[in-house]
């Protein structure tokens, strides 16, 4: 049974912002990406059987009228990319798919980089979904409410925040139940899933991810990366869409290529690993050593944030520099006595070359052992290699 319902734009914002990029600018690049599981959770042979159903019938989505005509209104969809959007089709065979001997999942979707873009959020989320309707199946959502109307309180007291929690949420019924509820508070600013932002008249959220970063450094080079993909995205968004994302390769080599053109031009920096406090001073540091005042610009944190903890950043950056929350699992997965899924799919190569993404959390590194090698060499990175 398909529990997760199929329409096309239930998929984040920055699937397609990257998505209009690598087609304006990288059309021929071919990519490989990978499902990786962080937890200990497991699958079964009736689980792939039902989730390869599910990757077949993605097949016959395309956008509806209504959706795409406004979503073709928004300020940084150019009308060409809309038309490719009407006759992009889901593609089964940039998919393969198979149980391991351990029983997680082998995973990996191969084909033109503008064309699988848009697979990883649908199937993370679908990924999380059958496991909650399949094998862990002994959890109820009929504390919800009261789980909620606990989590308010805080989130009215941030300055800013938007649900960050398509790709490992309980269910896309619950994420619609939540994006409801987001709209008591009055610090809600938007969703990063762009049919919900629809559906409930809210700002679609989002611009980069990692591997709009780790493309460029096999297209321009891996050791400015960061300055290329920057560079690049401001040749297609002319300053629209200006959240500089800090973490591929860690802070050093970032703040090395966040030269004053880049600190001017984009608006603030996200955060997405390693310890958010230092981040924050470094920041400040940062912007302060280039003549920029910090309260002119935004950071915005999104790792694995909750409530309480978005608070305790938000009252150490008050006065320093403004910030804002991308809040993910901890909206729309947080479900008594029933740990949420801990997956990603990340780009493995480009072009047939390995990619690597480091991060500031050493356990978030993702890329053959020989490629993490290779980039912790690069960027000097003082770090254990095991």
């Amino acid at each position: 049974m398909i529990v997760t319902p199929l329409w096309f734009f239930n998929n984040d914002t920055y699937k397609y912002t990257m998505q209009q990029a690598v087609l304006e600018l990288y059309p021929d690049a071919t990519v490989m990406y990978r499902f990786v599981n962080r937890g200990k959770q497991r699958f079964n042979e009736e689980f792939v059987r039902i989730l390869k159903i599910y990757i077949n019938q993605m097949a016959n989505l395309k956008p509806d009228k209504v959706t795409t005509e406004w979503f073709r209104k928004l300020s940084f969809i150019k009308p060409w990319y809309v038309q490719y959007l009407k006759n992009y089709r889901y593609n089964p065979d940039e998919i393969y798919l198979a149980l391991t001997p351990d029983n997680d999942l082998d995973l990996r979707i191969k084909g033109f980089w503008h064309s699988a873009i848009l697979w990883e959020v649908p199937l993370l989320a679908t990924i999380s979904e059958l496991y909650f309707s399949m094998i862990d199946t002994r959890w109820t959502l009929s504390d919800r409410q009261e789980l909620f109307d606990k989590k308010l309180p805080l989130l009215d007291q941030l300055p800013a925040f938007a649900d960050f929690g398509t790709r490992r949420r309980r269910s896309a019924a619950h994420h619609y139940w939540i994006s409801q509820q987001l709209k008591r508070s009055k610090k809600y600013v938007g969703t990063s899933n762009v049919w919900l932002a629809f559906d409930t008249g809210v700002k679609p959220i989002g611009t980069m991810a990692h591997e709009f970063i780790q493309g460029n450094s096999i297209l321009g080079g891996l050791r400015h990366a960061n300055r290329y993909a920057l560079d690049a995205w401001v040749k297609v968004y002319r300053g629209d869409l200006g959240i500089a994302l800090s973490d591929t390769y860690g802070l050093d080599p970032f703040f090395e290529d966040f030269d004053l053109f880049l600190a001017k031009l984009y608006d603030g920096i996200r955060h997405d690993s390693g310890d958010p406090f230092d981040f924050m001073r470094r920041c400040v540091q940062h912007y302060q050593k280039l003549g920029i005042d910090p309260m002119s610009k935004t950071l915005v944190f999104s790792d694995s944030l909750t409530p309480e903890s978005a608070l305790r950043i938000a009252e150490a950056c008050d006065g320093k520099i403004k910030c804002s929350f991308g809040i993910g699992t901890n909206l729309t997965n947080d479900v008594t006595n029933s740990p949420p899924l801990n997956i990603v799919i990340k780009m493995m190569s480009l072009n047939t070359f390995p990619t690597v993404k480091l991060s500031e959390d050493p356990s978030k590194a993702v890329g053959t052992p020989d490629a993490i090698a290779n980039a912790l060499w690069v960027f000097s990175h003082k770090r254990q290699i095991e």
